[in-house]
């Protein structure tokens, strides 16, 4: 079965097959259809919806959910998502599954309502205090909306973390077909370290507190091989990039930039072709770096050039150092979205064309 939705829309579609039991959030434009979708269909199908009085209170009460075994989520946008960071923090801290969405807009302040990707830092690295990860999902349609959902509930159980869907305004508002999965996932039993107040999780304690400080490193060291470990799920994707003298990397709406610009590009004669990372943490290192060997590199980005340094940073850690040198950029921000034309001028610039 196929509807017609939109994309925000197919975010509560995918929670819902997933298996979600509960949606605490507060509505904050360009994300709030996620939010009257949940508060529509969760009841009707015998979950539970709950306006919080605001994005503290969402994240908090997902902390208190999740530590009882229950498969959550929330979703919000720019200075919604500040708010959260603590919370994230504290859900990283006692290893506790939860899903947030980002449909990220324009700052920073109030900004405005138009699209950006510069929540890139806090969505990616992780905004809060303490040396934390989160599994953070770049979706590109309104199919991966509602694909890359369901993928992050069953990611944030694995790996036990936060895990975040990074998306933007322009994505969260368009409208596309989604073809519905074939039937809901299973829940996942969390009655190992779950406090779901019954004689088999009595013994079982959530926290995050350490007041022992060799203690507090032993588990840090535990949260950094557990991230290292998430790297087996690194996903990324190309098109036309086997035969590319000019690799353009980008990730979310700013990929399908990048996929018109490659297809004008060849138009005209010139290789092109693109890289895009799916999981934006873990960071696929390995395959960037080799879709990225030996060709010239650009990134297409809707923000001052963070996810530009973070492709430096990916191929450097990968021994690229000379491609890491010369990645270009070209970029917008404030809620103006990178054009074909300008994306095909500045390629062309680069091959010498």
């Amino acid at each position: 079965m196929t509807k017609f939705v939109k994309s925000n829309e197919a975010v509560v579609i995918g929670a819902l097959y997933a298996g979600c039991d509960l949606y605490f959030g507060y509505p904050i434009t360009p994300a709030s259809e996620i939010a009257h979708g949940a508060a529509k269909w969760f009841p009707m199908l015998g979950r539970t919806f709950v306006q919080a009085e605001c994005e503290t209170a969402s994240v908090n009460m997902m902390f208190g959910a999740a530590g009882a075994g229950k498969l959550c989520m929330t979703a919000t946008s720019g200075p919604g998502f500040s708010l959260m960071q603590e919370g994230i923090s504290y859900l990283a801290g006692a290893e506790l599954p939860a899903v947030i969405v980002d449909i990220n807009r324009a700052g920073p302040g109030l900004g405005n309502v138009y699209p950006e990707q510069s929540d890139y830092t806090p969505a990616v690295k992780g905004g809060g205090h303490g040396n934390y990860q989160t599994f953070t999902l770049a979706p590109a349609s309104a199919q991966e909306m509602c694909d890359f959902t369901i993928k992050a509930f069953q990611m944030a159980a694995k790996w036990r973390t936060p895990a975040i869907v990074f998306a933007d305004g322009l994505q969260g508002q368009m409208m596309e077909t989604v073809k519905l999965p074939e039937a809901e996932l299973p829940r996942p039993d969390f009655s190992e370290w779950a406090a779901q107040g019954e004689a088999k999780t009595r013994q079982n304690l959530v926290k995050s507190i350490f007041l022992d400080a060799a203690a507090q490193e032993v588990f840090n060291d535990h949260l950094q091989r557990k991230y290292d470990d998430m790297a087996v799920d690194a996903m990324a994707d190309t098109y036309l990039a086997d035969d590319a003298d000019l690799l353009i990397v980008a990730f979310g709406i700013a990929s399908r930039v990048a996929r018109t610009t490659v297809e004008t590009l060849r138009r005209k004669g010139m290789k092109a072709g693109v890289f895009r990372p799916i999981t934006l943490n873990p960071f696929p290192r390995e395959q960037l770096a080799a879709a990225a060997k030996g060709r010239k590199i650009m990134t297409i980005e809707l923000d001052a050039g963070q996810f530009a340094d973070d492709v430096r940073l990916n191929l450097a850690k990968a021994g690229l150092g000379a491609e890491s040198a010369n990645v270009m950029m070209i970029h917008r921000m404030g809620g103006q979205v990178v054009t074909v034309d300008d994306a095909v001028k500045a390629a062309k610039m680069i091959l010498g064309k």
